[in-house]
């Protein structure tokens, strides 16, 4: 089991969060210990102008409490910008606990890991992410009542919502750069096998597109190879394999100044949040001719479902509304390119038109 993250290495790193390049007028930023659990926790609460800030719980083995910091602040600017363009009445927030999943996840750290969320008294409603599962939220909801995404407040798992958004935007961005949202016979490689991008690679799969896949845990690999009769690339190169669309579905910051010259897919459309590793890099995006979906429109099927799931209830609406991803995604497109601006920027603006309707 890893050493737990001290308090004293989190409240020195940075020395004012205010100060933080990625602090952008955030509502909440806490800072969350149990010593008996090991638990060190960041939740950042970006906006609650259009309801309580909804956005789910990271579990990484973050190399230093800096980058924690910095991923809780760009994700939940990221699902304040997500939720208002996928039209739902929530703000936008986000968690993360500085830990290994596969190590140091017990039932009692993501307990009292509850009892965090419990003391913000509904300003900020957390979920699944990355390194964490339905069925640890279930846990997490035995210490407070704020946790959606699972089968007491709504539908479970919201990773296949997920991965049908992805896959309706890749069709989407198909369409647009080549004329047919076919993916038959396109070549596609996802980057990232997790609960989503196993999903969207089966999806892609079963609708003929010929596959190359890659992640850091080889297993996923090698599941992926023999169910979709894959091809498989390092992680660490999948940007740079040849392909007709590139599918990030692993962590953020993939697209940068190294990755951006080296994209073998004019395309990129994928699962993966905060995947602009600065802003700029989206103008660099469409200088190189590359479509990119804006991360936070096209991965929104899981907050959907998670925000309009409801216990027992059919989820033909909640697909709908998923399914009409793509649809968002052809207009942003259409008017990336009749006013000559990148993608996320278009993406951005029409959010922020949507908040400052209030």
């Amino acid at each position: 089991m890893t050493a737990p993250v001290s308090r004293r290495q989190i409240v020195t790193a940075p020395p004012c969060v205010f100060d933080h390049p990625e602090f952008d007028a955030h509502e909440q930023v806490v800072f969350g210990h149990d010593e008996a659990t090991g638990l060190s926790t960041i939740i950042a609460v970006h906006s609650t102008a259009l309801g309580p800030a909804l956005g789910g719980c990271r579990m990484w083995a973050y190399p230093n409490p800096g980058e924690a910091l910095t991923d809780a602040l760009r994700l939940s600017r990221g699902m304040t910008y997500k939720n208002a363009l996928a039209g739902l009445d929530l703000g936008g927030g986000k968690a993360v606990i500085l830990a290994d999943p596969r190590r140091d996840k017990t039932q009692a750290l993501l307990a009292a890991f509850g009892g965090q969320v419990d003391r913000l008294a509904g300003s900020y409603i957390t979920a699944e992410d990355v390194g964490i599962s339905d069925a640890d939220m279930e846990v997490v909801a035995t210490r407070t009542a704020h946790v959606r995404g699972i089968r007491a407040t709504g539908l479970g798992d919201p990773s296949p919502y997920t991965a049908l958004g992805v896959f309706r935007g890749i069709q989407a961005a198909l369409a647009h750069r080549f004329g047919s949202d076919d993916p038959a016979g396109r070549t596609v490689t996802v980057q990232g096998l997790g609960h989503v991008g196993m999903d969207v690679a089966r999806r892609l799969h079963e609708a003929g597109a010929r596959l190359t896949v890659a992640d850091i845990h080889q297993p996923a690999v090698e599941r992926a190879v023999a169910a979709f009769g894959a091809k498989s690339v390092a992680a660490d190169r999948a940007h740079a394999a040849e392909a007709d669309v590139f599918v990030p579905c692993a962590l953020g910051a993939g697209l940068n100044d190294e990755t951006i010259p080296e994209l073998g897919a004019p395309i990129v459309a994928g699962a993966a949040n905060n995947q602009l590793a600065e802003e700029r890099h989206d103008a660099a995006l469409r200088k190189r001719g590359v479509l990119y979906a804006p991360d936070y429109a096209i991965n929104a099927g899981g907050v959907i479902s998670v925000a309009l799931g409801e216990p027992g209830v059919g989820d033909a609406a909640i697909r709908a509304k998923v399914e009409a991803i793509g649809d968002t995604l052809a207009r942003i497109f259409r008017i990336a390119d009749e006013s000559d601006q990148p993608t996320q920027a278009v993406a951005d603006r029409l959010a922020m038109e949507r908040l400052a309707a209030l």
